[in-house]
């Protein structure tokens, strides 16, 4: 696997990329404008890597869209906050007056490799706290970040449970000879409150 030691993401790049998720989508929920990252930041993030954003209120989630697998980051970032503020199924499209209320995170993958063992091995080859993942049979597909188990004190077991289950299956099809498990880390960086200082979280 990719390790996240070669994105070479450092805080400053933490702060700069939740500031512009927050900027993007402001512009947009008030204009309905898409604005770019500025030119310096274009050229930083020029490189390929899965991204989420996710947006909480009032601690509840109030949206998360990504790309899993690697695309520019420079222009997946507006893409992924955009729909994160106003194309998530599961939500209303966010309004101007909750702008304040909502806290902002954006979680940098690294690309997801497929896990090739015995599906006994699979608990074992996973580990919370570092590890998000992706589960794939036939035409359905789900996918959990790696903060997700940790917020809910999941073990490895019930970590792959949910992630079938988010991908409309039974929860124990990850025993099954033709699921697919695969496995990716993330840097995650958050703000401390509503427009508050933005932080490296560490799981």
């Amino acid at each position: 696997m990719k390790s996240m030691s070669n994105y070479k993401i450092s805080d400053e790049d933490g702060v700069s990329l939740v500031r512009a998720a927050r900027s993007i989508v402001t512009e947009f929920v008030k204009s309905g404008r898409k604005i770019k990252l500025d030119e310096n930041e274009r050229k930083r993030f020029s490189f390929e890597c899965g991204i989420f954003v996710t947006l909480e209120k009032e601690s509840d989630l109030r949206g998360c869209i990504g790309f899993p697998l690697p695309r520019r980051l420079d222009t997946a970032l507006p893409e992924a906050a955009i729909a994160a503020a106003t194309n998530d199924p599961r939500f209303p499209p966010v309004t101007v007056d909750e702008l304040d209320k909502i806290t902002f995170e954006v979680t940098v993958l690294t690309p997801p490799v497929e896990l090739k063992v015995e599906p006994s091995q699979i608990p074992s080859s996973i580990k919370v706290g570092r590890d998000g993942l992706i589960v794939k049979q036939g035409p359905y597909s789900g996918l959990l970040l790696p903060q997700v188990p940790v917020e809910y004190g999941w073990n490895e077991q019930e970590f792959l449970a949910h992630t079938c289950q988010k991908a409309g299956l039974p929860q124990d099809c990850w025993k099954k000879e033709d699921t697919r498990v695969f496995s990716f880390e993330g840097i995650i960086f958050r703000e401390s409150s509503p427009n508050g200082q933005v932080v490296r979280h560490f799981l």
